[in-house]
């Protein structure tokens, strides 16, 4: 932390087994173990509470803070480096005969957070709350843009086998969006012994593209085929299937990541 005080796709599994002034900076900075969390979207103003004598953090999702600007003339310091940037508001300190006073800022300031080329607008109220920490997340267009730079690169069929290995691997890209997934089982006719349940949902935007994970699990021994799992129940559109293995004892489950053409199903 820094020193206040001076101043975030048909079926490819072949495929993919084959490639893997006295305003005292009375500041004893020390973060406090339980802070809140609070999301923040660009080109849009968040109305957001910090702490008004703990440090407050923001992160930027996936890029870096290039810069804070806010008033000069209120008690504020603000520091930044890399993703990070850290705003305490300044106590200030009276110091009458030895009988010492501290005052909290308590007027709401504006702070315009460059984070990844986009502007975040902050309306922060100042208050007697332990620290907060702001995610800077990325709006549609940055997402977009992001996932155009990662797969433009690559044709269709690769791009279809980046995203299953990032859900398999449990490595999803900060610019895929989560998707509330499905509640409740699916029922694939092709699989009547089978109980299917969506894990996940993705959908990476400006790739005209999304993904969903599933859990499969079998109350008997099964020997899986990737085709079995192009049914309309699993979506219209669908690109590509893997499932992480195909043969299943009674109890077992397997993942089977679905692609689709589209955001939705």
């Amino acid at each position: 932390m820094p020193n206040l005080g001076k101043s975030a796709r048909a079926p490819l599994s072949c495929a993919l087994r084959a490639r893997t002034p006295l305003c005292c900076l009375a500041l004893v900075m020390a973060m406090p173990a339980f802070g809140q969390s609070i999301t923040a979207l660009p080109d849009q103003t968040s109305t957001i509470r910090l702490s008004n004598r703990d440090v407050n953090h923001l992160v930027c999702v996936g890029g870096e803070i290039e810069d804070v600007k806010f008033s000069a003339e209120k008690a504020i310091s603000v520091e930044k480096g890399g993703s990070d940037a850290w705003i305490k508001f300044l106590v200030k300190e009276v110091d009458d005969a030895g009988a010492v006073t501290r005052s909290f800022v308590t007027t709401a300031s504006e702070f315009f957070v460059t984070c990844n080329g986009a502007i975040y607008p902050l309306y922060a109220e100042p208050s007697d709350i332990p620290a907060q920490t702001v995610t800077l997340a990325p709006g549609s267009a940055q997402r977009a843009r992001a996932n155009d730079e990662l797969l433009a690169p690559l044709v269709e069929e690769e791009r279809t086998v980046s995203i299953t290995l990032a859900m398999l691997q449990d490595r999803i890209p900060a610019s895929f969006s989560a998707v509330a997934p499905r509640a409740g089982p699916i029922h694939v006719a092709t699989l009547p012994d089978a109980r299917i349940s969506e894990i996940r949902r993705v959908a990476v935007e400006g790739s005209g593209l999304s993904a969903s994970e599933y859990r499969v699990e079998v109350s008997t021994a099964t020997q899986l085929d990737e085709r079995l799992f192009l049914d309309s129940a699993l979506g219209a559109r669908i690109f590509s299937v893997t499932a992480d293995r195909l043969d299943l004892k009674a109890g077992e489950t397997a993942r089977v990541i679905i692609v689709r053409r589209g955001e939705g199903l």
